[in-house]
């Protein structure tokens, strides 16, 4: 059995497939990578406590991953001296077939017939993970195993968590073992053409484009977009004005004003009772308060502790602020209504009160999304990000800790492993940050009303 370095892994085979630039870069240029993205590490994280999750689905395996990222042909080692003294269940489990390396979640063995089954911290199964586990297979069985099937784990998107995590009911087991023999030409041929962009290490010539983003972000897209031009992306129109749509949407408005605004986390693994994996948790909201034309505006906020279930205090604080009359301001409305909705159906002795204060809300986001409101500078989009800093340059996101929600929801996640002097840190960071959410719609309005 070869136990030499690999040439190339599961990870690089989808490089190449995705674009052979990008599996050049990843191979020889490594150093032109874009910096590290925090949250992407975090979805890389949480991928891992999914795996780590999933092998009790068959208890009492033995773990064959390598002491390091170096070191992979002691993990092939392993499996195979496992394999022959009659392991039944593999964790990790490793191969090398001709240069191509990859490991299994879990490989099992039941009336002498092998199983594998690798995990995904998706609630579908999706095309790349049945690629992969083309490749896969195609390695296992060129070594050797005789795989009887082969099966994607993912988390089960209907689970409701009640009391502790069962593993049983948290994820689906589905076999693609049809799809994957179908596609062992294709894996083949695609092989032998990236053994020679490896082998003969010329950077081949790939014009950007939507590959660059799917299946997966590329993270050399720094590199390959630098040469282009960003005015071509931009759109030549002037800036434009509706005024008679812009006075019939501040008619309807009704004070006192409600510039409201939530930030949310969402685990793959549900943390709290009556929670599905991936849905979204309101840990935070921002109100500020304009009770008549002519008066001070005021705040108020909420912000969960990191380490319970924030949902319940969340919503009674926040009925409390919100009262029975005003207009609830919001920037995208299908987010904070779909939130809403859920704490309604997750705690329903708040249900009526909540459908009460749906009737209320207004979506500013609404008139830039139409271009009722328009300028070039705008750069076709209707984010809050793009719109403030074109009508209200004196405020920005630039000069915060956190600049955008993903940051924001990751540094909540992060906040029970932290020290008491960091955990307060970030709890101003967060309330900075979901509080000129809402001053920056306050301030938006004021610059496009015109009555």
């Amino acid at each position: 059995m070869n136990y030499a370095k690999h040439i190339f892994s599961k990870s690089t085979f989808l490089y190449f497939l995705q674009c052979p630039k990008r599996l050049f870069l990843h191979k020889f240029k490594g150093e032109l990578r874009n910096p590290e993205d925090e949250a992407q590490q975090s979805i890389f994280s949480s991928g891992t406590n999914v795996g780590l999750l999933a092998q009790g689905l068959f208890p009492g395996g033995i773990n064959a991953e390598p002491p390091d990222a170096f070191s992979y042909h002691l993990s092939v080692a392993k499996t195979q001296q496992l394999i022959k003294e009659g392991a039944e269940v593999i964790y990790e489990a490793c191969f090398n077939y001709d240069g191509v390396l990859c490991a299994i979640d879990i490989l099992v063995k039941e009336k002498n017939l092998w199983y594998a089954f690798e995990v995904k911290g998706t609630t579908t199964v999706k095309q790349p993970h049945k690629i992969d586990a083309s490749l896969q297979y195609f390695v296992l069985t060129n070594s050797g195993i005789q795989l009887e099937d082969i099966f994607i784990v993912h988390l089960n998107n209907q689970y409701v968590r009640r009391g502790e995590i069962n593993v049983q009911e948290l994820f689906t087991k589905q076999s693609i073992h049809e799809q994957v023999k179908e596609q062992q030409e294709f894996i083949e041929t695609k092989i032998v053409e990236l053994k020679k962009v490896v082998a003969y290490k010329i950077e081949p010539i790939v014009e950007v484009g939507k590959h660059c983003e799917k299946p997966y972000p590329c993270d050399f897209t720094g590199f390959c977009w630098k040469n282009v031009n960003e005015e071509e992306t931009k759109s030549e129109r002037e800036e434009y004005i509706n005024k008679e749509y812009l006075n019939e949407f501040f008619s309807e408005l009704q004070y006192p004003l409600f510039y409201f605004d939530l930030e949310t986390v969402n685990p793959a693994i549900p943390e709290f009772n009556f929670s599905r994996p991936y849905q979204q948790i309101p840990f935070q909201y921002s109100l500020h308060i304009q009770r008549n034309k002519d008066s001070e505006l005021e705040q108020k906020e909420f912000l969960g502790d990191g380490l319970t279930d924030p949902r319940e205090v969340l919503v009674k604080e926040l009925l409390a602020s919100l009262g029975n009359e005003g207009s609830i301001i919001v920037w995208n409305q299908t987010f904070e209504i779909s939130r809403l909705k859920e704490l309604a159906r997750d705690f329903p002795i708040y249900e009526k009160q909540i459908y009460d204060v749906l009737e209320r809300v207004v979506d500013i986001m609404i008139v830039f999304r139409k271009k009722m409101f328009y300028h070039p500078d705008f750069n076709e989009s209707y984010s809050i990000k793009k719109v403030l800093p074109v009508l209200v340059p004196e405020l920005s996101y630039s000069d915060l800790s956190i600049q955008d929600g993903g940051s924001a929801s990751l540094i909540y996640s992060e906040l029970k492993n932290q020290t008491e002097e960091i955990q307060i840190e970030q709890r101003k960071n967060l309330l900075e940050y979901c509080k000129l959410d809402t001053l920056a719609m306050v301030k938006i309005l004021e610059k496009i009303n015109f009555t």
